[in-house]
């Protein structure tokens, strides 16, 4: 095993995407560790802002918690929040999410995940910073035959708009690592699910309908694999990152990327029965040919991440699903729904 630095509790941390699913999550668990964490956010549109609201109370409640409401494709915002904050190590989590969203309203993406991240690169650029930790995601792997999927592999087939985004991401991370030496990380995410989690992910969706007696629909048939990986192993993950940039290639280049996934691809209709046994109901089912964008399975080579770090996801699905479940039927039905939160 290598040895890694540990959390420096006394660095100040921007956390871009602040009111998202793992944006939140991370803030909070930095939060409890007594760091300083900048959070930015748009607070878009794309799902309920209920529950992006409902995120922010809880991050408010942490003095340490600064929040902005920002753009990143603002470049003169993202500019005054580095003159002021002077954040040490940056993770940029911000970014519009989606694969077949991405085919519907492809500006959005351009906008945020391409614009937005320039705008961030020239902030870390102009305002020193000691580590840039970035989401990418597993779906730059495409189509990808071979498996389990590995950085090494060559991931120039993306199916969509999204994936293609996430993959520029990487190669304008590892640009300005290169002319600007700008130490940076980028973190391949592959399915994640949980508490306070993304309603417009399979999971939410299914138990959102299955519990108002909708049928759920399943595409390619139900043949489909993905390597879903429960929030809180994403959250420690990142957390042993960012103390720890890359060393130089071998090119002198101090950028690297990492996949975080559960490295254990579940098949979709296990994932389904597993999630009605936790609803304790049995969802009417209907089927459909596989989506324009989507792959027909994800698995995560995680060999990196447990070289560097002497960490790999390893949550099960029951045990991840019981959580979410607990969740939704504690928190989500009986307050956020009905709009008990705060605005900011």
């Amino acid at each position: 095993m290598k040895k890694y630095n540990l959390l420096d509790r006394n660095k100040v941390i921007l956390v871009t995407g602040a009111a998202g699913f793992i944006g939140f999550h991370i803030s909070k668990q930095l939060l409890e560790k007594g760091v300083k964490i900048i959070g930015y956010d748009n607070i878009n549109e794309y799902y309920d802002v209920r529950l992006k609201y409902a995120r922010l109370d809880i991050l408010n409640q942490y003095e340490d918690f600064t929040f902005i409401k920002g753009d990143l494709a603002d470049k003169d915002k993202v500019n005054d929040l580095f003159e002021t904050y002077r954040p040490e190590i940056v993770v940029n989590l911000a970014a519009q999410a989606g694969v077949r969203y991405s085919i519907e309203n492809p500006q959005a993406y351009m906008d945020s995940n391409i614009i937005g991240f320039f705008n961030i690169l020239e902030a870390c650029r102009h305002y020193t910073v000691e580590h840039l930790v970035y989401a990418s995601s597993s779906s730059v792997y495409g189509a990808n035959k071979t498996i389990p999927f590995s950085t090494d592999d060559k991931v120039d087939s993306p199916v969509s708009l999204y994936a293609a985004t996430k993959k520029s991401n990487e190669l304008m991370a590892y640009c300005y690592s290169k002319l600007y030496s700008i130490p940076s990380t980028g973190l391949r995410f592959f399915t994640v699910y949980g508490p306070y989690g993304r309603p417009d992910m399979a999971y939410f969706s299914f138990t959102d309908r299955i519990m108002s007696g909708k049928s759920i629909k399943i595409f390619n048939n139900g043949d489909m694999h993905r390597d879903f990986t429960y929030i809180d192993d994403i959250v420690e993950g990142i957390e042993r990152l960012l103390c720890n940039p890359p060393k130089k290639d071998e090119n002198g280049v101090q950028h690297k990327v990492y996949n975080i996934g559960n490295n254990k691809p579940e098949k979709l209709m296990d994932f389904i029965q597993t999630l009605e046994n936790c609803l304790g109901i049995v969802a009417e089912k209907e089927y459909y040919p596989m989506q324009p964008g989507d792959v027909y399975q994800t698995y995560a080579d995680v060999t990196d991440l447990m070289d560097d770090f002497d960490f790999k996801p390893d949550t099960s699905i029951e045990e991840g699903l019981r959580n979410f479940v607990k969740w939704y039927k504690k928190v989500y039905t009986k307050s956020i729904q009905r709009g008990d939160v705060k605005n900011g």
